[in-house]
């Protein structure tokens, strides 16, 4: 993760010529909105259970209002296929580690 935010800080500094702090609210958007591979979605999705829409996909449409049961239902699968997601992404990085520890 740390990685991750230092590559992004360090493209929008020279992309844009700013200070690195100026860069900070694109860079946690940016962040939030990314796809995490131990989660399978990004942080926003995860958190309130659709995409961020942004201005740039303000003319899609099909997305569902969903109401009453169906969002708790909705919300408790997402966070049972979340944990899931992530006990595989814990268990391949220990796999990985595993692989390299020196006895």
């Amino acid at each position: 993760m740390i990685q991750s935010l230092e590559d992004l800080l360090r493209a929008c500094v020279l992309e844009q010529g700013v200070s690195w702090d100026s860069c900070l609210p694109l860079i946690e958007f940016t962040y939030n909105n990314s796809f995490h591979s131990s989660i399978g979605m990004a942080p926003f999705e995860a958190l309130y259970g659709r995409r961020c829409r942004t201005p740039l996909c303000w003319y899609e449409s099909g997305e569902s209002v969903v109401l009453g049961p169906e969002i708790v239902q909705e919300t408790t699968d997402k966070i049972k296929m979340i944990w899931e997601k992530m006990r595989t992404s814990q268990s391949r990085q220990k796999s990985y580690h595993d692989r390299r520890r020196k006895d």
